[in-house]
């Protein structure tokens, strides 16, 4: 196995965690996609991964740097980071680009995050409430302003391609696609983290790959931070617990995702539902092609009829230890574990074919 297929239901109760562009200086709008004439509120994928990013600096992970040149430079807007992803887990899991100056002789240098997810969009059409406030102390003319909230089950799909984490491609001969790192660029940040990187031959390119050790530490991170995910807008006003209420894993052979209908929104309105049967016949489909077990973690409390349909849907696979389930933190939090200790280190390389 060579992928963690996965999806996330994120609980949003009276919430705007994630925000579009005011359309005046008064009114903050929160973001939702008209889906068949209906509104259906989302939190894009960039705010997601910003909360797993800053989630995994609480715990402890350096960031990578960032940089900003603007109008104050006298060049173009644009905000770009260290570009090192063999001293920054984050530049390796989250990828970067960054753009060479066109007056330099510098190459752009781009790395395409291993670490892949959706956008997480409400499971059904909800009605947006529109808060009106007011700011009125001590001042002759009160000044008017209002937001929008909603309450919500967000869910998305997520993919991470696990040979890819620390491993960082070099540019061909004949160029083509930007490169990932130059040679001496890759060299000389993995002897600075004295990592002891050694040069492989990856999908069909030279690469640079880091120690396992390594590798794994940064997986393990990764799935460590969605399991105490923090984050979001407008927590002074709506709070919001941003750990995942539901989260579903498989290992997968190759980059697809099973899980895609499996969780989903109802098409009668009732919300979201988790469906079993769905999950049976999706994993007798791709037979072969993925490990035992299917890793889910619900919390409870949520959504109790639909847990109890899909504890009824899914027992054979329960009792034929196909399906494990977990609370998401303890599952998120053992499954890196796991993979520190060095239980799963055949998903870092590509299966024989």
């Amino acid at each position: 196995m060579s992928y963690l297929a996965g999806k996330i239901v994120l609980a949003v109760e009276a919430g705007a965690p994630n925000n579009g562009k005011s359309e005046n200086t008064t009114t903050t709008p929160v973001k939702y996609a008209r889906v068949r004439g209906r509104i259906h509120p989302y939190v894009s994928a960039q705010a997601f991964r910003r909360w797993v990013r800053d989630t995994m600096t609480a715990a402890g992970s350096v960031p990578s740097t960032v940089e900003r040149v603007g109008k104050a430079q006298g060049k173009a807007q644009k905000a770009t980071t260290a570009a090192d992803p063999a001293r920054f887990a984050d530049d390796d899991l989250f990828g970067y680009m960054k753009a060479a100056a066109k007056s330099k002789d510098d190459a752009t240098t781009l790395r395409d995050s291993p670490f892949m997810v959706g956008t997480f969009m409400s499971v059904e059409p909800v009605r947006v409430t529109e808060d009106f406030g007011v700011m009125s102390r001590g001042i002759d003319e009160p000044v008017l302003h209002s937001h929008q909230f909603y309450t919500a089950d967000l869910a998305a799909p997520f993919l991470l391609d696990l040979p890819r984490v620390g491993t960082f491609t070099l540019a061909g001969k004949k160029g083509g696609k930007a490169n990932y790192l130059s040679k001496q660029e890759a060299m000389k940040a993995a002897a600075a983290i004295e990592a002891g990187a050694t040069m492989v031959s990856f999908r069909g390119q030279q690469a640079l790959r880091l120690p396992l050790e390594t590798r794994r530490e940064r997986v393990a991170l990764l799935l460590e931070a969605i399991a105490d995910l923090a984050g979001g807008a407008k927590k002074a006003l709506h709070y919001g617990d941003r750990t995942p209420a539901l989260v579903a894993l498989v290992p997968m052979a190759g980059g697809v995702n099973p899980l895609g209908f499996v969780v989903d929104g109802a098409e009668d309105g009732s919300g979201l539902r988790v469906r079993g049967d769905v999950l049976a016949q999706e994993l007798e489909a791709w037979q072969g092609q993925w490990e035992m077990p299917v890793r889910i973690g619900w919390r409870p409390g949520f959504r109790d009829r639909a847990r109890k349909e899909f504890d009824n849907q899914a027992a054979p696979l329960v009792g034929g230890g196909r399906v494990v389930m977990d609370h998401p933190r303890p599952l998120l939090r053992g499954l890196a574990e796991e993979i520190r200790a060095g239980a799963c280190d055949h998903w870092f390389d590509d299966p024989q074919r």
